[in-house]
Formats: structure tokens, C-alpha cells, sequence
């Protein structure tokens, strides 16, 4: 199986690709530099057979290369990231804040 795996910007997500057919895909908002992965969908054709998770190391990729921050909202995102800590350093970390008088 030839898997490919491309940003799809005028329906704001990333696509994994067989050919023509698509495989799966993976939706995002972005906002300034922080993209929020929202939802994660494989085509039941294609389940049990890697698709997901080569769509996510593959936009987490292209995400890494544009210098983005990743909020990983959809579960199946959050949990492939947890599996691979190497990919844990894009996750968006909120600042706290100390308020003082």
C-alpha cells in the first residue's frame, strides 16, 4: 500500500492518500502559530492497516518543518503523540502565570 500524506489547505486538513482514493484524513484549525487538530477519520477500508498513524506522523512532520505548535484536541492525535514522545516537543504548553500585587 502506497500511502501519501499531504496538506489539503482549502479544506483546512491533512489527507492521507492511496492514489485518487482517500485513505483518511486529519482536520485542523489553525490559529496565528498554534494548529488545533480536531478530528481524525480513516476510511473503514483502510482500518487496522496503519493509515492513521502514518497521517499523523506525516502532518506532525510538516507541522515540525513550518514551525508550528501543536493542540492535539482529537483523541486519536493526542494518543499517537503520547505513544511517540519524540513528536511531544510540538504540543503547545501554556505559560502560567503568577499575578503578584
Amino acid at each position: 500500500m502506497d500511502i501519501e500524506v499531504a496538506e489539503a489547505p482549502e479544506a483546512n486538513r491533512y489527507e492521507a492518500r492511496e492514489g485518487d482514493a482517500v485513505a483518511g484524513f486529519a482536520e485542523y484549525q489553525l490559529a496565528g502559530n498554534l494548529i488545533v487538530f480536531t478530528h481524525t477519520e480513516v476510511d473503514p477500508s483502510y482500518e487496522g492497516k496503519g493509515v492513521g498513524g502514518r497521517l499523523v506522523r506525516g502532518a506532525l512532520d510538516d507541522v515540525r518543518t513550518k514551525g508550528l505548535s501543536v493542540l492535539p484536541l482529537c483523541p486519536f492525535v493526542k494518543g499517537w503523540i503520547q505513544r511517540h514522545p519524540d513528536y511531544a516537543d510540538l504540543v503547545y504548553q501554556s505559560r502560567s502565570t503568577e499575578a503578584s500585587d
